[in-house]
Parts: structure tokens; C-alpha cells; sequence
């Protein structure tokens, strides 16, 4: 049995962390606030776009452009798989960053010659720790999402796509579907299914004949720089919003196992006061009694 010194250092060690873990609770709770609040400002602008190119191929849907499967729906020849994976900057979020990090482990078994580019510094840490090669002057945080990132991004991965040294570009991030719910998405971000735009009900607006100037191939291209940059700056936001919702459910439960150990440490302390105190009690009486019969 521990003495009740041993116990009352333990029951601070206890309360220091219960503090630590509630000021991160604090924090994420924040952070989870913000993030959902650019996470809805950002899909009607993604929404239009995707409204904007269903128009393009609405009108024509024999457009071609390179960042769509031909019809028959084969791949580039040239190139390999680009995988961008999107994991957090730290951890004590649960399973939020090993989700991510099995699903590009299973896609580099599938994909032999994968390049791989890693959103987040945890991810970065955990490949480069199992050795597994990934572009290490890749370096984006996943703590401050901002447009001109993802068009940065955007525009070195499509630089790599449009040069042929990648056929094929698979994004990998965490959708937050609910406060009790998140999921692993794996999505083909080039190149895009047209079947995605080409469907679907539309505005009776989009039965009006419309002029592409250049071309619609130009426009279409245009378009889709801000759709990719769109859709990575979406996928990152989302991601960030599911690491603080999990790192919010994390602290949560750790200060319930924090209020349970401390009651189990309290009640196990007054179990060690009372059997001090009863110990000195018997000392006493069994003294008095010796006492007594020494004079007798």
C-alpha cells in the first residue's frame, strides 16, 4: 500500500494535469469555433464553381480539357500518383492523425513510385520516422489555412501535373460530417471524373446558349485553378475543424479520467488516514493497558 505521502503527490500530479488538459479543451473549443465559421463561408464559393463548370459542360459536354478522363476513362500514360495528405501539426487528438496516416500507407501500397506531399508537421514527423519518402521541401502547416496557401499549392502541384511527372493527384483528408462523426476521405482531385459535372439537375437559366471566348477548353481551365485551390483550401479547413473537434473530445475524456482517479486516490487517502489513525488508537490503548498492569 502507498503511504499517504506517496498519495497526495500523486492526487497533485493528477490536478496539474486535469489543468493542462482543460486549458487545451479551452483552446480547441476555440480554434473549432473558428475553423467551422471558414468552413461555411468557404462552400458557397465552392459551390458556385462547381454550379459554373456543370454550365461549361451543360452546354458542350464533348468539352475536352486535360484536367478531366477522356471518355473512355483511362489514365495518363506518363507519370505517377501524387498522394497530398492532410494531417495536423501536433497531436492529443485521438485517432484524428493515424486514420489519415493508414489510409496513405494502404494508397502507397497500391500506387508503387507514389510521390507523396504531407500537409502538417505530425505527418512529416511520422514518415520521416518510418522512413517512408515523402517531398520534405513540402512544408505547409495545417494550423493557419488562408487562400493563398492552396494556390500556392494548387499551383506547384498542377505545375507537376501539366509537366507529366504526375498522371494522377489523390487528396487525403478527414471530413467532419457532425460533432460526433468524422471521416477519412480519400478523393481524386486530378484528373476529374466529368460524369461529376456533366449530371445533376441544373437551372432552367442553363438551357440559354452561351459564348466561350477563347474557348471552352480556356475556360474551363481557368475555372478549374480556382476549383482546385478551392477544393484544398475546403479539404484543409474541413481537416482542421475535425483535428479540434477530436482534440475537444480528447481533453473532454481526460478530465472525466482525471475526476475518477482523483476520487479513487481521495477515497483510497482517507483509507490510509483511517487505518493510520486506528493504528495509533490500538498503540495507545495497548500502552495504557501495560501501563495499567505494571502498577497492579
Amino acid at each position: 500500500m502507498p503511504s499517504t505521502k506517496e498519495i497526495k503527490a500523486r492526487m497533485s500530479g493528477v490536478r496539474e494535469t486535469k489543468q493542462i488538459t482543460s486549458a487545451m479543451y479551452l483552446v480547441a473549443s476555440t480554434k473549432l469555433r473558428h475553423a467551422r465559421e471558414d468552413l461555411e463561408k468557404t462552400r458557397p464559393y465552392f459551390d458556385a464553381l462547381r454550379t459554373e463548370i456543370r454550365k461549361v459542360f451543360r452546354a458542350d459536354d464533348r468539352t475536352t480539357s486535360r484536367y478531366f478522363l477522356d471518355e473512355d476513362g483511362t489514365l495518363p500514360d506518363k507519370g505517377v500518383c501524387g498522394i497530398l495528405a492532410v494531417t495536423g501539426d501536433k497531436g492529443l487528438a485521438g485517432a484524428y492523425n493515424m486514420n489519415v496516416l493508414r489510409r496513405v500507407e494502404a494508397l502507397l501500397k497500391e500506387h508503387e513510385g507514389a510521390r507523396l506531399f504531407v500537409i502538417g508537421e505530425y505527418g512529416r514527423r511520422y514518415f520521416h520516422t518510418h522512413r517512408i519518402p515523402y517531398e520534405e521541401d513540402f512544408l505547409y502547416t495545417a494550423q493557419q489555412p488562408s487562400q493563398d496557401i492552396s494556390r500556392e499549392i494548387c499551383t506547384r502541384l498542377l505545375a507537376l501535373y501539366e509537366s507529366a511527372a504526375l498522371n494522377e493527384l489523390v487528396v487525403v483528408y478527414t471530413d467532419m460530417r457532425s460533432s460526433m462523426s468524422a471521416e477519412v476521405q480519400t478523393q481524386r482531385l486530378l484528373p476529374l471524373d466529368r460524369e461529376q459535372f456533366s449530371g445533376g439537375e441544373m437551372e432552367k437559366a442553363g438551357e440559354a446558349r452561351f459564348e466561350f471566348f477563347p474557348s471552352q477548353e480556356a475556360v474551363v481551365g481557368a475555372v478549374m485553378r480556382s476549383y482546385l485551390s478551392g477544393f484544398i483550401y475546403s479539404a484543409v479547413v474541413d481537416s482542421l475543424c475535425s483535428e479540434q473537434n477530436a482534440r475537444v473530445t480528447a481533453m473532454e475524456a481526460a478530465n472525466r479520467n482525471a475526476e475518477e482517479l482523483l476520487a479513487d486516490l481521495s477515497l483510497q487517502l482517507n483509507r490510509e488516514r483511517q487505518s493510520a489513525i486506528t493504528q495509533e488508537i490500538t498503540e495507545i490503548s495497548a500502552g495504557a493497558q501495560a501501563q495499567k498492569r505494571s502498577k497492579s
